[in-house]
């Protein structure tokens, strides 16, 4: 079920909306017959309007605002008209070139999570003011990332609606509300991350398994399409990647025992183009990594938007854990491809090469993070290069033309395993005693927010739970389709104590720094030093962007957006937004200024500096 409303009343009153319609303002009370008749009387006036009299022109110009009277007053009047200038794959191929859009979930096909943009800069960063805010129709988590085309902003209200804004006042043109169906069950919030864009077409994913076109014009649906089964566990969260003619997605419910996938699908039509199993079935390169029937329910969901470098033709896609989550001893091997990520042919799906960081995963980390593309001097040559900080709590430097192993070390505490083989990048285990802690716990050195690379400065930047630990015990469990499949019982290594929650808290921080604490780190992604930290009370759920005037915004869970100096980490604003940051803040321009937005609570804040 969906439907489409605009920010005003037409004339004659709020409309009905039956399930599935779609109420356009643009012509309604309109008489169609007079189109012609009207459009002769404005072209003769535009032709000489000397030959009208005063009353002449009066009565014109009445008869005019009668048949426009209605035009005018629909919202989507207001949308500019520069918006009919479709995002062509080219223009997405090229988008720093246009640094006044944000036009991907990542903001460019490598992930920089960076902007060009130069207007608000470290001597006047603390000039920046609130604009105006976008209060969400919903009381889930916040955590989507707009995009900005043109004038227009589009970002997901929780759980599958889209509104359309305008970026210099939040006033809303449209919005879009999708129904999910109640079979849908998502493990960790009914929330959505994005949207993407190709042509004047919208693309989002849903938590019951659904992809869906809408017209970015006017929040009309296009097409549907059911991508997996919502009464299985299957879901999507994650933010589309459109590559060329095709809508890339993956799908969430590692924790249910689903088989994770990748696909493709036409966006002019919907239709299904190719699906990669992130765990390999009978006869197929990998299956040997499972055991009996463990890889039918084997997890290793994709959940987070991928990457994509057009010079190699190569998209990449990071791979969650494997399922139960905890219990390792029931799926033995290493259970390819979970906590990996896969290199795909985009055309085809087929799979070009993979690195798997954490073999027989019994901590749940996800590897799901956003690959970071850079082509840098490595070792006296030019090397294309992918950045990986993953939830394992090791760095990683590979070759994204191979997939080849070339650097890697903690960025946080690590004790699970000693360091990287340094031929292979395979972790080097270490031995753990039954009710002992692991570093980092659960929820990772770090997780699904999006990193930042600055080529600026030359540093990765990553928000990080710090001296955050578990214990964990491994479970066995059945599967049932359908049902939680974990596995495991995950305790506080310090007695008294409760592990920080990646879910959200409530108002007040009831956390001690014993139990960990949050933090934004750069590291110099040739050395793996870190060059600095700005440590926070609580854990620390929010994405980073960087600018070319060197600085870094970021949020958090203790209700400030801050903006803090890229190379040495030092404060130089900060604003209280009132709620947990977890999502990612993007910037863009508009008539000549520049903005900045982040999502905190249930709203979205747009800053800009004072005049």
């Amino acid at each position: 079920m969906h439907r489409v409303v605009g920010s005003r009343t037409p004339p004659g009153g709020a409309p009905h909306f039956a399930a599935g319609q779609v109420y356009d303002y643009r012509m309604s009370e309109v008489n169609l017959s007079s189109k012609k008749e009207n459009a002769q009387q404005i072209e003769c006036f535009q032709r000489n309007p000397r030959r009208l009299g005063l009353r002449s022109f009066l009565e014109r110009l009445q008869m005019i605002s009668r048949w426009l009277g209605p035009f005018l007053l629909s919202p989507l009047w207001l949308i500019p008209l520069s918006l009919a200038a479709q995002v062509s794959s080219d223009r997405l191929l090229h988008s720093s070139v246009e640094p006044q859009n944000w036009l991907t979930y990542s903001g460019d096909y490598s992930s920089h999570h960076y902007s060009p943009l130069q207007q608000i800069s470290l001597a006047n960063v603390k000039y920046l003011e609130l604009k105006w805010v976008f209060q969400a129709q919903s009381l889930q988590k916040f955590e989507s990332t707009p995009l900005v085309v043109d004038g227009v902003m589009y970002i997901t209200q929780a759980p599958n609606d889209i509104v359309a804004l305008d970026p210099k006042t939040g006033r809303v043109f449209w919005v879009y509300h999708y129904s999910p169906s109640p079979d849908a069950k998502p493990c960790c919030g009914r929330v959505n991350r994005g949207v993407a864009i190709l042509g004047d077409t919208l693309f989002m994913a849903t938590i019951d398994a659904h992809l869906v076109a809408i017209d970015a014009k006017n929040g009309h649906p296009v097409w549907n399409v059911k991508v997996a089964e919502a009464s299985a566990g299957y879901a999507m969260t994650l933010a589309p990647l459109v590559i060329k003619n095709k809508v890339l997605v993956g799908v969430a419910g590692g924790e249910y025992g689903i088989r994770g996938f990748i696909a493709a699908y036409e966006a002019q039509t919907g239709e299904e183009a190719w699906r990669f199993y992130t765990i390999p079935g009978p006869g197929e390169p990998g299956h040997e990594t499972w055991s009996g029937d463990a890889w039918s329910h084997g997890g290793a969901s994709v959940w987070l938007t991928g990457s994509y470098d057009p010079d190699l033709n190569l998209t990449y896609w990071g791979v969650g854990n494997p399922g139960p989550d905890y219990n390792a001893a029931q799926r033995p091997g290493d259970n390819l491809y979970s906590d990996s990520v896969v290199a795909l042919d985009p055309d085809t799906g087929r799979l070009k090469w993979f690195f798997q960081f954490t073999p027989n995963d019994s901590h749940d980390y996800d590897s799901v993070q956003i690959p970071v593309l850079i082509d840098t001097n490595w070792n006296g040559s030019t090397r294309k290069v992918l950045l990986w900080a993953n939830r394992n709590g090791f760095f990683y430097v590979l070759d994204r033309t191979n997939g080849k192993f070339l650097s890697g070390w903690p960025f946080i505490k690590v004790n699970w395993a000693s360091g990287l083989d340094e031929a292979t990048g395979r972790p080097i285990l270490t031995p753990h005693l039954p009710g002992t802690p692991t570093y980092p716990g659960g929820q990772g050195g770090t997780n699904w927010y999006s990193p930042s690379y600055s080529p600026n400065t030359g540093l990765f930047y990553i928000s990080t739970w710090e001296s955050y630990g578990a214990i964990f015990q491994g479970v066995p469990v059945e599967y049932k389709e359908g049902q939680h499949f974990g596995g495991g019982i995950i305790t506080a290594p310090i007695p008294g104590e409760q592990i920080p929650n990646s879910m959200g808290r409530g108002p007040i921080n009831t956390d001690t720094d014993a139990a960990g604490h949050g933090a934004v780190i750069a590291v110099d992604p040739h050395t793996g030093e870190k060059k600095w930290s700005f440590d926070m009370y609580d854990v620390n759920t929010s994405g980073i962007l960087t600018t070319a005037s060197d600085l870094v915004f970021a949020g958090g869970r203790e209700g400030y957006f801050q903006a803090l100096n890229a190379k040495s980490g030092a404060l130089l604003w900060k604003a209280n937004v009132g709620g947990e940051t977890v999502a990612a803040p993007i910037t863009y321009q508009v008539d000549g200024k520049q903005y900045v937005v982040i999502a905190s609570g249930n709203s979205l804040f747009a800053f800009a500096l004072r005049k």
